[in-house]
Order: C-alpha cells, then sequence, then structure tokens
C-alpha cells in the first residue's frame, strides 16, 4: 500500500505543489492599488509547451483575473502595471484601478485557480487614510471578498481558516506527504512511529515560529533543496539496512554530494560548496550510524528533529512574503501549526491503519519487499527533487 501509495505522488514534475499567492489591496479615495506577490513557481504552472510565460504574458494574466469590483462593475486598470523587487524566488507586482467614488466595493482574484484548484490568495485589504488593516482568504470557491466602501473592511480570516491553510499546507505538499510517508515505512513499531513523528513536530515547530516572527530568515531556494535531500535520506537508511551495507551507501551519498560541491567551484549548480559538504558530512555519519544500531529509534528522534528544522522553514518560506500583520501573527502561528499536525497525523495514521488492516486480511505483500519497493521510490524522488532544485 505505501509503495502504491508513493507511485502516485512521484507523478508532479515540481514537489512543491501546494499553490498560494499574497495581495494587498490599498484602497484610496476613488482608486485602489492591489500589490501581489507569489512564488516563481506558481507563474512555472502556466508555461505553454514546457515554456513559463514572459513578464508581459504574466502581467496580462493577473490583470485579466485580479480586481477589485466598484458597485458590482469591474474597475478599469490604470497602465502600466509595474513590477517590484522581491526576494529570491518570488515574483511581485503593482497594479492600480480606477475605480470613482464607489458605494460598495469588492475585491475579486480568480489568479493561478485555472492551473492549482486549490490555491489561496491571502488578501490583505487597507483604508489607505486610517490605516485599517484586515485579512481573509481568498479561494477558488470563494473568489470575491466584500467591502463596504473606500473605508470598509474585509471580514477577517478565521482561526479556523488558519487551521485549513495548515491542513492543506501537508495535503497539497507532495515533498512533506513523501517525508511523512518515510517516517512510516522506517518505522517497525509504534513506539517508533512516535519517536520519530514528535521530533519532526517539535523540529518543524520550532523553526516554522523563529523563520515567520523573523529571527531566522532562511534561504528558500536552499531549503527546497535540503527538504528533498531529507526524503532521499529517509530511503537510503532503509536500503542500507534492509542490504546490511551501511558502508557502502553512506560512501555513494557522501561522494555524490561532495562532487556536487566541486562543480560549485566551477561555477555549476545553486547551493553553496560549504553546505553541500556540509550536508555530505551528516548524510554518511547519519546512515553509518543508524545502519549499524540495532535499535535506532532513539537516534531517529534526534534525526527527525533536524529533519523537522529543515521542513519548518519550507513551511514558512511562503508565509514570510505575507507581511503579517504584527497582531495575528501568533494567531495564525498556532492555527497553521495546529493544522500541520492535524494533517500529518491524519496521513499517518491512515497509511498505518491501512497497513494494519491490509495484514490482518493476508492482502499485504513481504513487508521486505513493500520497504525495498518504497525506499527506491523515496531515494528516486529525493535525488530527483534535489538535482531539479540544485541546479
Amino acid at each position: 500500500m505505501l509503495a502504491a501509495l508513493l507511485a502516485l505522488i512521484a507523478a508532479p514534475a515540481l514537489a512543491h505543489t501546494r499553490s498560494e499567492s499574497h495581495s494587498v489591496w490599498e484602497i484610496g479615495r476613488d482608486k485602489v492599488d492591489l500589490i501581489v506577490t507569489f512564488a516563481t513557481a506558481e507563474s512555472d504552472r502556466l508555461a505553454s509547451q514546457g515554456r513559463p510565460p514572459d513578464e508581459a504574458q504574466l502581467k496580462a494574466y493577473l490583470a485579466a483575473r485580479m480586481y477589485p469590483l466598484a458597485d458590482g462593475r469591474r474597475c478599469q486598470l490604470r497602465p502600466p502595471v509595474e513590477t517590484l523587487s522581491a526576494a529570491a524566488g518570488f515574483q511581485k507586482f503593482d497594479l492600480t484601478f480606477d475605480c470613482g467614488q464607489a458605494r460598495r466595493l469588492q475585491v475579486h482574484s480568480t489568479a493561478f485557480t485555472d492551473v492549482a484548484p486549490s490555491h489561496l490568495d491571502f488578501a490583505q485589504v487597507q483604508d489607505a487614510r486610517s490605516g485599517d488593516l484586515s485579512e481573509q482568504l481568498i479561494t477558488r470557491d470563494r473568489p470575491t471578498a466584500d467591502v463596504s466602501g473606500p473605508g470598509g473592511a474585509l471580514q477577517e480570516a478565521s482561526f479556523l481558516d488558519f487551521i485549513g491553510m495548515g491542513v492543506m499546507h501537508i495535503f497539497t505538499g507532495v515533498d512533506h506527504m513523501s517525508f511523512l510517508l518515510g517516517l512510516v515505512l522506517i518505522s517497525r513499531r509504534l513506539k517508533d512511529l512516535v519517536f520519530v513523528v514528535t521530533g519532526f513536530t517539535i523540529g518543524h515547530s520550532l523553526t516554522l515560529a523563529l523563520a515567520v516572527t523573523g529571527v531566522l530568515r532562511p534561504h528558500a531556494e536552499y531549503i527546497d533543496a535540503l527538504v528533498a535531500l531529507t526524503i532521499a535520506l529517509i530511503g537510503a537508511e532503509n536500503v542500507a539496512v534492509a542490504t546490511g551495507r551501511p558502508g557502502t551507501v553512506a560512501a555513494a551519498a557522501a561522494v555524490a554530494l561532495l562532487a556536487m560541491a566541486a562543480l560549485r567551484l566551477f561555477g555549476i549548480g545553486a547551493l553553496p560548496s560549504l553546505l553541500l559538504v556540509g550536508s555530505a558530512l551528516f548524510t554518511a555519519n547519519y546512515l553509518m550510524i543508524s545502519g549499524r544500531l540495532p535499535d535506532a529509534g532513539r537516534l531517529r528522534m534526534l534525526i527527525t528533529v533536524v529533519f523537522g528544522l529543515v521542513h519548518g522553514f519550507g513551511f514558512a518560506a511562503n508565509l514570510l512574503e505575507m507581511q503579517l500583520p504584527t497582531g495575528r501573527i501568533a494567531e495564525l502561528l498556532v492555527g497553521f501549526n495546529l493544522g500541520v499536525e492535524i494533517g500529518q497525523m491524519t496521513l499517518v495514521l491512515a497509511v498505518s491503519l491501512g497497513a494494519w488492516a491490509l495484514a490482518r486480511l493476508k492482502w499485504a505483500p513481504p513487508r521486505p519487499m513493500v520497504v525495498e519497493t518504497a525506499s527506491a521510490l523515496l531515494v528516486g524522488l529525493g535525488v530527483y527533487w534535489f538535482a531539479l532544485r540544485s541546479f
């Protein structure tokens, strides 16, 4: 069952399939200024014949799908659409609309929902005169939000909306799902599963909070590659244990990472050489130790804390661009993190119960076959995504 699930999620070319954007709608006396920010991966979804849209095409796409409505009529775009500077891996655009003296104002967005139905936009509406600000999540099912007038307020996103965002982050993040299924794979006993999930939870909760509150600011492009590396490592550990040759597996992984570090010295690749050398040392030592311990459950708890630290930055990457109002950061963090926990526990329990039911019915293939097949898929997925994000 686990192998089948891994085969199904292997299909997408990009692992981070969650789809999110951030929009700020500044409402003035007779105009609305919109600033929209999204990850470059979002525009890649719009690729035609393998080629992402150029800047002019992307501006036209946004102008056609993101706009305010004044008294039920679409406001007129005031050209040009401007390109703003954004953090690495993100794009930001500024659109201005003439709305006149509207008695009833709405904001509308269907951007990216045509290519990613689960896309959500974290919208902030602010009154340019009073400075009042409120938020809402705009989705495919709720593309339009009401504003009572130029000085009105948007209905705020609720705590349950933030929980739902966290749940969807797990179920639309294929790489995070792969990693969680890998944790189930390496856990022979319920106690081992509790250890690894606890470690992962501690790690990602810590770095999610540190990143979103501004204590740490990771490079999103590095984090995405390291998330992929953790997936490959989970599979490689199972290969090392199954074959009884942890030294060979550790050496192969370390040599590959060191070769990438050497290539970086010649300008090939995107990850820093020092990061790759450190990853090689960590990978070799982890695989050597875990492959030789008779009971590596507690060690895996410590290691999954490290893996959780990496994934926590992955969870925070898009939230960092949302310019969250300070008064709601705590609420969003708690709600989003609770949603992540609900999502990952639901996934882990569903897979575990499914495997148990198949075993009871004697429909399950031998465990060694499942472990070897699923481990090979994990290694393949992890290496592919790691290479894709590193070069």
